[in-house]
């Protein structure tokens, strides 16, 4: 735990989970940082509390939008009992698991999204099972139905409201919140809806205010705004005679994945408890001055409960450089005129001025590159060309390092001299946000810690997709444009080369797609025990999809595709193609192959 200091050797961690079968990519669960992160928000709302003598309490939920994945849903349920921590759903299958993870008597539920006659009908049932199942309406259409169903169900319903505030969002999902949001009602909506409740006879069914300014928001400014504007919604609803229970502050509480406190899109410019303390403090401030008593109140923290606890390791297996030592040129004897004037600036580069050294290189480069597409120069003089251009590259960009100026021309080559590190892995499988909407997350090397990295890399997946790559990367001062590795070893030499990806439990667990229909990765789930060597033990490993089940995930038929493969081998053995031990064995290792990693194996 954080507070008690303890700590886990990551490569510990592989090394166990390689000897029990699972390779890379491999994601790691901390499950004791969930139950800390749980701990955390609920002890700085009541902290809060305290000090500014706050007559409500807080109940959080946990939205399972977040992270949909059981173990993770039921560690946070488990850890939240001593604070009633509920859930909060958006869709029926979320709906339908909630209901029967919560299986106490006055568990709190918050029903988001738009819903239908199924889903209104499910959480009604949750009222009758003894559960605070507190329906959001998102449009007015659905109070009307909500009330009619309840009716015909026996059960008085729990309504709460979504406010469609003025105040906007900020960062990535601003979009979420303002006047022009997708959800929630506007202020001549709230009007009409009251009105509903009070001809139907039912105002005490409304419970709840809710809104929700949009996911990691990065400045506090913004969601104090909402807040102040929220509560007068609330203290208006509240003079006007409706006994509202909760405020719900919806979620956008955010993390530093930058590491340090800012207002950029991936930080934030304040600390958890400066965030229950401008909740609170501003809920309270408008209520005292509306005189009407301070709600109960409900956050939606996702990120920050889920996102610290999982790590991703990656392996790099390989590496694409300018310059590969591989190529075998010879540069003896008579050369293309081109070369010559590269060679003599290769050979006299201390005498020479660095940046006009460099210009002229290019120019031989491009000039190669036309005379090539003429049909005026060979294939060997081109890739000698281009071989002595980098190689001159390298050196005016070692020319310029430590200097106060550096011209961009010169920046830009030391980022196109960069290696590509070959990773194996699907960023849009494990790490959907970066390529949707450039959210960066912590990366970093696991091995070779105690050497100072020499090469400047950006990432590749293994995806037949020109857009698996990762070329942002969090910086000190500002974002780096390549990531300092060590470098890989191949050949028969290798051994694995693991890089870390941090802060990687909110979304990309479930979010990911199945582009080239690579799976879900192997999983193994860690806790801390001070009894054990290691002060840890790992309690859980969960293999990754088989290309079986992905293939079952688009509609294929494992058996039958071994069919129409074995009719394919029939034929081979019954036209002389194939030897019959040599086409059943190669049938065998299709067979076996269907229940394979769907990632590339080097074990």
């Amino acid at each position: 735990m954080q507070d008690e200091g303890a700590s886990v050797k990551l490569c510990d961690i592989i090394h166990e989970a390689r000897k029990k079968g699972l390779a890379a990519p491999l994601l790691i669960r901390f499950q004791d940082i969930l139950r800390h992160r749980v701990a955390s928000i609920n002890t700085a709302f009541r902290k809060s509390i305290e000090e500014y003598e706050y007559q409500g309490y807080y109940q959080g939920v946990f939205p399972i939008k977040v992270n949909q994945l059981r173990e993770v849903v039921t560690e946070i349920l488990d850890a939240g009992q001593p604070y009633d921590f509920g859930l909060e759903v958006g869709s029926k299958p979320e709906l339908f698991a909630g209901l029967a993870l919560q299986d106490k008597i006055g568990s709190l539920m918050i029903c988001n999204g738009y819903k239908d006659l199924d889903f209104i009908k499910m959480a009604l049932m949750g009222i009758k099972l003894g559960k605070r199942v507190i329906i959001v309406i998102e449009k007015l259409e659905e109070l009307i139905q909500i009330l009619d169903v309840s009716k015909d169900f026996g059960v008085e319903p729990m309504i709460g409201i979504r406010l469609r505030l003025h105040s906007e969002g900020a960062g990535k999902w601003a979009d979420s919140a303002g006047e022009h949001a997708k959800f929630g009602l506007s202020t001549a909506e709230v009007c009409t809806a009251i009105k509903i409740l009070e001809q139907r006879k039912l105002p005490h069914c409304l419970k709840l205010v809710h809104f929700h300014i949009g996911s990691q928001v990065p400045d506090i400014s913004t969601i104090k705004k909402a807040v102040i504007e929220a509560a007068r919604f609330y203290a208006k609803l509240k003079k006007l005679g409706f006994d509202i229970e909760y405020m719900d502050v919806g979620g956008g509480l955010g993390i530093h994945y930058g590491g340090s406190p800012s207002a950029f899109d991936s930080s934030t410019n304040y600390s958890l408890q400066e965030y229950t303390n401008d909740i609170i403090f501003h809920i309270a401030d408008v209520c005292n001055a509306e005189q009407v008593p301070h709600p109960n109140v409900i956050s939606e923290s996702g990120r920050a409960i889920v996102a610290h606890h999982s790590v991703l390791i990656v392996e790099a297996f390989g590496s694409s450089v300018k310059n590969n030592p591989m190529t075998d040129l010879d540069f003896s004897g008579p050369q293309h005129p081109h070369v010559m004037e590269l060679l003599e600036i290769r050979d006299n580069w201390e005498q020479l001025n660095k940046l006009e050294a460099f210009h002229d290189a290019l120019e031989r480069k491009n000039d190669a590159h036309h005379m090539f597409t003429l049909g005026m120069l060979e294939l060997e003089d081109k890739a000698k060309i281009e071989t002595l251009y980098w190689d001159i590259g390298k050196s005016v960009v070692e020319e310029f390092k430590g200097k106060s100026f550096i011209p961009d021309e010169i920046k830009h080559l030391e980022d196109t001299l960069s290696d590509q590190y070959l990773c194996n892995f699907s960023i849009f499988r494990s790490l959907l946000d970066h390529w949707a909407v450039g959210q960066l997350f912590p990366i970093m090397p696991i091995d070779g810690l105690d050497q100072a990295p020499s090469r400047e890399a950006t990432l590749v997946d293994i995806t037949c997709d020109s857009d698996g790559f990762i070329e942002k990367f969090i910086g000190l001062h500002e974002d780096w444009d390549t990531l300092p590795v060590h470098p890989v070893q191949e050949g028969n030499t290798k051994t694995p080369y693991y890089l870390g990806f941090f802060l990687m439990g909110a979304y990309q667990d479930i979010m990911g797609d199945l582009h080239n229909l690579f799976g879900r990765v192997n999983e193994v789930h860690v806790f801390l025990d001070p009894d054990e060597p290691s002060g840890h033990y790992i309690e859980e490993e969960i293999e990754g999809e088989s290309i079986m089940q992905t293939l079952a995930s688009v509609q294929f038929d494992a058996n039958e595709l071994k069919r129409q493969i074995k009719s394919q081998v029939d034929r081979a053995i019954k036209t002389d193609m194939m030897k019959p031990s040599e086409a059943m064995k190669l049938f065998r290792d299709y067979e076996k192959g269907l229940k394979n990693y769907t990632y590339l194996n080097f074990q």
